[in-house]
């Protein structure tokens, strides 16, 4: 275990002892997770706890978060059980890649099975919407400008491949970004074997560079990404709502849980 490693899994430990939860799952969520940090990125660890049962039943309300640590290696912050099943319920895509993140620093015996409910509320129109809406913002605020971070090629283009998943294979994508870009060969009409070549490039000079660093526009993937920030809109537009409404199965699983405490 590593010093980083040995400090994250103490500060659970504090957390859980603090608030006096149970940390159900936690886990690396952004650039550590989809596999290109930087040198200089910092360490985002997400979790999801439960109260104890008496918690659940106070008429005052308490806070469903818990914001315990920001500084320039560690953001650690975490989401009561509750919150995270109503977001789940709602195809929330952000909270699914806990789920599926690579990097699990905890896990609890109950996380497997919770893992498998929200799976079942996956919504094909709800996710590629909010992958364009990431792709979309990215772009409009950090790609029109003559230089560019490269961390933001990556903010851009990771949602869109993301949309491009989904919209194959009807599921939620793999967190990691060499994985989907294993979904592709060269043959698709707007990703092509020159253009997955300058993504590849682009992987290993941002895992050298740091994050603040300005350069110059890669055009071949500028252009990519204001093709298919237009595709996936229509991809999106043209999907009916098949948002799961029907809450039992999480319910039942949020009972389940809580009276395990």
């Amino acid at each position: 275990m590593t010093e980083i490693e040995k400090k994250i899994q103490e500060s659970l430990d504090e957390i859980e002892k603090k608030y006096n939860v149970k940390i159900l799952v936690s886990v690396e969520s952004g650039s550590r997770s989809w596999g290109f940090a930087s040198p200089d990125s910092d360490y985002d660890v997400r979790f999801i706890y439960v109260n104890k049962e008496d918690e659940y039943l106070r008429i005052d309300n308490k806070d469903d978060y818990i914001d315990y640590m920001l500084d320039e290696v560690y953001d650690i912050n975490g989401w009561d059980l509750k919150k995270a099943l109503l977001a789940y319920g709602k195809g929330n895509p952000s909270i699914m890649e806990w789920v599926n993140s690579p990097i699990k620093y905890r896990k609890s015996d109950e996380w497997d099975e919770i893992a498998e409910v929200v799976k079942t509320y996956f919504s094909k129109k709800v996710a590629i919407y909010h992958y364009y809406g990431v792709a979309n913002s990215t772009y409009h605020k950090y790609l029109t400008e003559d230089k560019v971070k490269y961390k933001k090629y990556f903010y851009a283009l990771r949602p869109l491949l993301c949309c491009k998943w989904i919209d194959k294979y009807n599921e939620y994508p793999p967190v990691e970004f060499s994985k989907l870009l294993e979904m592709f060969d060269g043959s698709d009409e707007t990703l092509t074997k020159e253009l997955l070549d300058e993504i590849n490039k682009l992987v290993e000079i941002k895992k050298e560079t740091n994050e603040s660093d300005l350069n110059e526009h890669i055009p071949m993937i500028k252009e990519f990404i204001e093709t298919e920030l237009d595709k996936q809109k229509a991809v999106a537009d043209s999907l009916e709502d098949d948002r799961n409404g029907d809450y039992t199965k999480l319910n039942e699983l949020f009972v389940k849980v809580v009276k395990m405490m």
